[in-house]
This record gives structure tokens, C-alpha cells and sequence, in this order.
């Protein structure tokens, strides 16, 4: 594995300074993933916000966005809730569009069909082909916590999207799901674009990437040809009683990313 460095998603940082009482803005926020030792960010790059990002020396990794993709491309607005944020991220530089496939409504969550899977594995791939004349590619992050959404949500990219659509592997929520996130890298090598990490045990999040269950090396190990971002995305729920910053953890996160991609 040769990747191009180390990131940071935000939502676990913005969860900890939640919990902490703490008030931030997206100069502290960033100021902190680059003391924390990332080189790049996965987030919404408007104007004002990269300024921010190149003064403190930070790349923008990725931008997210998540729709409810099983509704099929022509029930979304993409013009509106997409291209905005693929118009930025390349701009910004960027050249990964994460999509993330919502629930139509959270608090009624439903189990995906054959046809709902077949008809997102043709969103991901229109979608793809839209925001290909900006230089970006898209892939699906899995966020499913139940192993029947989640082999779903694989199928979706690996048996009907169009080779374009790649992933981008969560693997907190594949384990949670009660999947193997290192069967995945080797099942499809050629559709790994990206990476979420963070470890657990017993289906909580652990404060750093060396503890859990999760074997970190064998998946280092399991995708040899990797060249993308390694994208953190650590996580301190109320489950969990952390003993360092979130700083701190980052930071030892890398160290121990550094040790493996070293051995």
C-alpha cells in the first residue's frame, strides 16, 4: 500500500467537542486536525473554508454527501444537492465524491429490496458519469448496521454500478454489520476508493485506531495496490469514556497507521 497520506472525516470531532462543551468554529476545528498531524480533510470546501484549510497548509481528501440513492437518480435533485459540492471539491482539488446512501426517512427504516439495490447501483453510476467532466469519482460509503443493508449496500457497487462507482469502505460500520471489512478489500480490490477507520469491540467505538477488534495490519495487508487517502474517522460516543483529546488520539492514530504501512 502506497497512500497518498493521511485525513480526517469531522463528524467525530465535531461529536467530541459536542460532548466537551466546546464552542468551535472551522478554524479551530481545522487548526486542530493539523495539529493533530493529518495532511488532509474530508469536507465541504466553500470558499471561505479553504482559505482556511491552505493557510494552515491542510488538503481537502474528499466531500461527502448523503441521499437517499434508492429512490432512484430522476426522485433526487441532483443539480442541487450534488453538483454544488462536486463544483467545490474540484476546485478545491479534490477528486473524491463520497456518497452516502440515507434512509428516505430515518425514523422508519426499511430494509433495501433487490430493486431498491439495483435501482441505487444505477444512481451511483449516473451520478458518477455527471460529475466525471470535473475530474471527480464517486464511491459509496456503507453506513448500514445491519448485515443484510450492508451486503446490500455492496452489492449495489460491486454487481450494478458501473466499474467507475467505487467504494469507499467504513469499516466500523462493516464490522457493526456484522461483516469482514478485510473480505472486502480482497473480494474487490479494483472498487477500493477510500477508507473511514476506526476500530471497536463489542459494537463500541474505541478511542484509537490500535485498539479493538478490528486487525488493522491484515487490512493494511489486504489491499496492496491502495494508493488513496487513509481517512480516519475516529468516534467517542456516551458509550465510551475516552482518556485523551481527540488531538492526541488523531495523532496516535497516524503514528500507529505509519508503524504498519513501515513494517
Amino acid at each position: 500500500m502506497r497512500p497518498q497520506g493521511f485525513a480526517t472525516a469531522l463528524y467525530g470531532w465535531m461529536e467530541r467537542y459536542k460532548r466537551d462543551g466546546v464552542e468551535w468554529d472551522w478554524r479551530r476545528i481545522y487548526g486542530d486536525c493539523a495539529e493533530a498531524g493529518v495532511e488532509a480533510v474530508e469536507t465541504n470546501p466553500d470558499d471561505g473554508r479553504l482559505a482556511i484549510l491552505r493557510s494552515l497548509g491542510l488538503r481537502v481528501s474528499a466531500s461527502y454527501v448523503g441521499l437517499p440513492l434508492m429512490l432512484g437518480y430522476d426522485a433526487l435533485d441532483v443539480e442541487t444537492a450534488v453538483m454544488p459540492a462536486a463544483e467545490r471539491l474540484a476546485r478545491a482539488g479534490g477528486t473524491d465524491l463520497i456518497l452516502n446512501s440515507d434512509a428516505p426517512d430515518w425514523s422508519v427504516p426499511v430494509n433495501k429490496t433487490t430493486d431498491d439495490t439495483e435501482r441505487q447501483g444505477e444512481t451511483l453510476s449516473r451520478i458518477a458519469e455527471r460529475v466525471s467532466s470535473l475530474g471527480l469519482a464517486v464511491s459509496l460509503h456503507n453506513h448500514a448496521a445491519n448485515f443484510a443493508d450492508a451486503q446490500a449496500d455492496l452489492d449495489s457497487v460491486v454487481r450494478y454500478a458501473d466499474p467507475a462507482v467505487g467504494l469507499c469502505v467504513d469499516i466500523g460500520w462493516a464490522h457493526t454489520a456484522g461483516h469482514d471489512p478485510v473480505a472486502w478489500l480482497r473480494d474487490h480490490p479494483e472498487r477500493i476508493r477510500g477508507f473511514h477507520l476506526r476500530n471497536q469491540r463489542d459494537g463500541v467505538p474505541t478511542e484509537e485506531l490500535a485498539d479493538g477488534e478490528i486487525d488493522i495490519g491484515a487490512l493494511i495487508e489486504a489491499a496492496p495496490g491502495y494508493t488513496g487517502w487513509l481517512t480516519l474517522e475516529l468516534w467517542h460516543p456516551g458509550s465510551m469514556q475516552p482518556a485523551r483529546s481527540m488531538i492526541e488520539d488523531t495523532r496516535r492514530s497516524v503514528d500507529y497507521l505509519k508503524e504498519l504501512l513501515a513494517r
